[in-house]
């Protein structure tokens, strides 16, 4: 998932992960077979190895919990504002027999709603989120004008990634969503020990990940996660400029 306005937003672990891979091999659970250059990407899905508590240090998700995100967006040489509500709802949607929580994501630009996505995920036994897929509707004036970026595991040839591994290293490389043409999110492991000050607060020892997808060569962002909260920032490095930040975590539960 790279930033909403410049790509929709749509990662893989264990002890040996290949260049393209999104799986963790060593397993053979939830993780699925490794992937290379040579061997196409097919990640074994197990429902009994999910579960819908998603408490991963760097990626929580908690019912009742909203991540609320400001930033500017710069393009054509014009700044604009944008704005981003990320609800944990107690929805789920049951994906290839895996129950995964129902994330509600609105972004507003200049005060006007432009898009609404409905994210799921799940977590695995040894503690990796998953992200089964997404319904992405971009809004004008209140009328839906694209649904591209929407996919679904297990439709038309879809297949799941991991949004964050249970034990980031440096270095590694990983999928974080499969539907060829569509979404081709990647991540590469930058730092686990960087920092971020956000309006949130300033933290240490944060992750952070070079995202990409290789169907727009002409993106590239960085993403910050701090443990016990999630993602805290991201940052264009390489397209229009843009730099999201979180400012607010709220919580109705």
């Amino acid at each position: 998932m790279l930033m909403r306005r410049i790509i929709v937003l749509s990662a893989i672990v264990g002890s040996v992960i290949g260049f393209v891979a999104g799986c963790d091999g060593s397993s053979g659970k939830a993780g699925g077979t490794g992937e290379s250059s040579q061997k196409a990407y097919a990640p074994h899905i197990n429902p009994a190895d999910f579960t819908t508590t998603i408490d991963n240090r760097y990626f929580p998700l908690k019912p009742g919990t909203t991540f609320v995100y400001e930033g500017t967006v710069t393009e054509n040489h014009q700044d604009t504002t944008e704005r981003d509500e990320m609800a944990v709802t107690h929805d789920t949607k049951q994906i290839m027999g895996v129950e995964c929580v129902e994330v509600n994501d609105k972004v507003w630009e200049e005060g006007k709603l432009i898009e609404q996505t409905f994210d799921w995920y799940a977590q695995d036994e040894e503690g990796n989120v998953w992200y089964f897929g997404e319904d992405s509707k971009e809004l004008e004036n209140g009328k839906v004008t694209s649904t591209k970026g929407s996919w679904e595991a297990g439709k038309d040839g879809a297949k799941p990634g991991i949004i964050m591994q249970a034990h980031p290293k440096v270095g590694q490389t990983y999928r974080q969503e499969y539907y060829k043409g569509e979404a081709e999110d990647m991540a590469l492991v930058l730092d686990v020990n960087g920092s971020a000050k956000v309006p949130y607060g300033s933290f240490n020892h944060v992750l952070v990940t070079k995202d990409w997808n290789p169907l727009e060569p002409s993106l590239l962002e960085h993403k910050y996660y701090a443990a016990g909260v999630g993602n805290v920032m991201e940052i264009s490095v390489k397209g229009p400029p843009e730099r999201i930040e979180l400012v607010e975590v709220k919580s109705t539960s």
